[in-house]
């Protein structure tokens, strides 16, 4: 170990949330059930890496009496903003919860950052990510499961026609008519391709074949999927696939490679009539291209929980569709916020023994 003082920790820059401590799953239990895999590369036997020195802080309720007892007699400091974090940056070691490029400038001697979130996109390219030298680990996977029910919760709406029937609430209208129910479907039996068969699309497919739907899907990696995914297709079989959809999941993180790619392209090859569900990033997606499909039925309907621009803004014509259900990129809240701390505990447990971290975001991929 090459700080021999080992003194104190990493840099957490983040305001860890209140987490209940009864019933918390183990770390092993988390990684079995979410499939997380180690990093290459032990921290240790990087260059960069200085043993553990310091801890700053942003906290509300319980969490630094747990993240002390990973480290004792280390010293804490508490920040408030990234600002603080800034002024408080020299000798830092890592960073949790929070990338700019502004604070690793600041924090020269920074090894590691951890941030709070799946998607990586606004940290990959801060120099020194990008170059490797800062070690990069994310909490992909970790909101995957209630993801996945968001996602599902938007297609049963959609195929129920409840948008239509919530709206008509507001007049008291009982609406029985024909033309009211006539779109309603019944979802099992239908094909639903997921888009980025990671962990998010993972936990939706799950849901989907659960209720009856014959589920295929699309990935960058390779074919291999759970048995409940019937047919696993590499990116360029995204159209031909899309043709068979009745309900399209996407749930790609957002890259160079992904930037854009659901386009006009896309929605022409795409199944007249489907149902379109984003759960992934805004910017993957043409919203131009996504309007005109809606616009001109051959969309039945979209679930989108995350636009481009974000916020979309209040004049946009996709507020206005009857047939369109938006949620304020809250996909995550409300379920199992325990398992990112269980994971922040463990690679900080990680860090300061130098060993594998855990969710290590590869810079050229994005995630």
């Amino acid at each position: 170990m090459k700080n021999v003082a080992l003194q104190a920790v990493v840099a957490v820059v983040f305001v860890l949330r209140a987490m209940p401590a009864l019933g918390e799953i183990s770390i092993d239990e988390l990684v079995r059930d979410a499939a997380i895999v180690e990093g290459p590369t032990a921290i240790r036997d990087l260059p960069q890496w200085n043993g553990a020195r310091k801890l700053l802080v942003a906290r509300v309720g319980d969490e630094l009496d747990a993240l002390q007892a990973i480290s004792p007699g280390v010293e804490i400091v508490v920040v408030n903003s990234e600002a603080e974090a800034v002024e408080n940056a020299t000798d830092v070691d890592a960073i949790i919860g929070i990338c700019s490029e502004r604070l690793v400038a600041a924090a020269s001697s920074v090894a590691w950052i951890q941030i709070f979130s799946a998607g990586a996109e606004r940290c990959v390219g801060v120099p020194g990510v990008a170059s490797g030298r800062v070690v990069l680990t994310n909490m992909q996977k970790m909101s995957a499961p209630v993801i996945g029910e968001h996602a599902i919760a938007m297609v049963m709406a959609l195929a129920r026609g409840l948008p239509v029937f919530a709206k008509g609430m507001e007049q008291g209208a009982w609406m029985r008519r024909n033309e009211t129910t006539s779109a309603m479907f019944p979802v099992s039996g239908k094909t639903m391709l997921v888009v980025g068969l990671g962990g998010i699309g993972t936990e939706a497919a799950k849901r989907g074949a659960a209720l009856g739907m014959r589920v295929i899907g699309v990935r960058n990696s390779s074919r291999e999927g759970p048995p409940f995914v019937e047919y696993v297709g590499l990116s360029d079989e995204l159209f031909k696939l899309a043709g068979q959809a009745d309900v399209i999941v996407n749930a790609l993180p957002l890259t160079n490679a992904t930037r854009g790619l659901i386009d006009a392209d896309f929605f022409a090859a795409a199944k007249r009539g489907a149902l379109f569900v984003n759960v992934g990033r805004g910017a993957t997606v043409d919203t131009d291209a996504l309007t005109d499909a809606i616009r001109t039925g051959k969309l039945a309907g979209a679930g989108l929980d995350v636009t481009d621009p974000e916020p979309l803004p209040a004049d946009h014509v996709l507020w206005q569709f009857d047939n369109v259900i938006i949620t304020p990129h809250v996909a995550s809240r409300g379920g199992e916020r325990e398992r990112h701390f269980v994971l922040l505990k463990e690679n900080l447990r990680r860090y300061v023994a130098g060993e594998r971290l855990l969710n290590v975001v590869d810079p050229e991929r994005g995630y």
